[in-house]
């Protein structure tokens, strides 16, 4: 059994993050990195909206160099992912690939959100290639070319009105005759002039080659399939944030996020902190994940300082 004063679940902006801050507070972070070292981000290529570099990053090398930076300052970063969890009493108790325990004075969880697909064969093949789940990271690239979104709620309306400003045309492909988005959202897109909804479709295929995608291949709910040329297909069906271990502890929102106290990183359970995608179903960018996970390891540091 091994005993450390702060755990980190999750190797995303907030996870680094929090592993920096906590670093060199002197609380000897322990970093589990999960199933996806770098998060969501590294599903990406190229990201132009993070602060500090004009001409954009590699994904990949944002999260390596968050990744060294956490490591530089002496955070213990390791590979496995949580697979149980027990909160009831401190310090909490986390295993580790079914087999490694571990008793943690103070836990942070940065375990973030999963993007929904629709479970395309095609959508897979081509994913960083054109096809993406969020519009505002990636909505640049596409700049006065056609686009697709699929969805019918708020998310998706706002994603198509955010290219709507970027793009020449926007196609949003609906599955039923009506959105499920708010009365002003769905004004907002039927007036937007580039924007063409097209209702009852379901996407059959993602078409594209060695380049990316280039199209995609619809089917109506009265049996007529039908093609549209685009160069990037959005999904916004929604984001799983992935707190399934925790939520027996942990109040959650009815979407699964787990909810933190006011402008803080605490959760319901004193000693426990979540940062990133995991808590916030609203931004879900890379530079808000990175600040709650400083304000996460703020919050860590504060707490062992008031109970040790």
């Amino acid at each position: 059994m091994e005993r450390v004063k702060c755990l980190i679940l999750g190797a995303g902006p907030a996870g680094y993050t929090a592993a920096i801050y906590a670093a060199r507070a002197g609380l000897s972070p322990v970093l589990y990195e999960g199933m996806e070292p770098g998060g969501q981000l590294v599903t990406t290529t190229v990201v132009e909206n993070y602060p500090g570099f004009a001409s954009g990053v590699d994904a990949a090398a944002l999260m390596d160099a968050m990744r060294s930076q956490a490591a530089s300052f002496g955070a213990d970063i390791r590979r496995g992912a949580v697979t149980s969890a027990d909160l009831s009493s401190r310090p909490f108790g986390i295993t580790v690939d079914g087999e490694k325990r571990i008793e943690a004075d103070t836990l942070i969880i940065a375990t973030g959100a999963t993007a929904k697909y629709l479970g395309l064969p095609s959508e897979t093949r081509f994913r960083g290639m054109g096809v993406s789940a969020c519009a505002t990271c990636d909505g640049f690239f596409y700049r006065g070319k056609d686009v697709a979104v699929v969805g019918g709620g708020d998310t998706a309306c706002e994603e198509a009105l955010y290219l709507s400003n970027i793009c020449g045309k926007v196609y949003m492909i609906v599955r039923r005759d009506v959105f499920r988005a708010s009365k002003a959202m769905q004004e907002r897109v039927l007036s937007a002039s580039n924007i063409e909804i097209l209702w009852n479709c379901n996407t059959e295929e993602v078409l594209g080659d060695e380049n990316g995608v280039t199209g995609a291949r619809l089917v109506r709910t009265d049996g007529k399939v039908f093609d549209i040329k685009i160069d990037g297909f959005f999904l916004a069906i929604g984001h799983h944030p992935n707190s399934e271990l925790f939520s027996k502890w942990l109040e959650t929102d009815e979407n699964g996020y787990i909810v933190t106290g006011g402008k803080t990183s605490k959760t319901t359970v004193e000693g426990v902190f979540a940062a990133g995608d995991v808590q916030d179903p609203v931004y879900r960018q890379a530079v808000t994940a990175a600040a709650s996970g400083c304000m996460a390891a703020r919050d860590a540091e504060k707490f062992l300082i008031e109970h040790m």
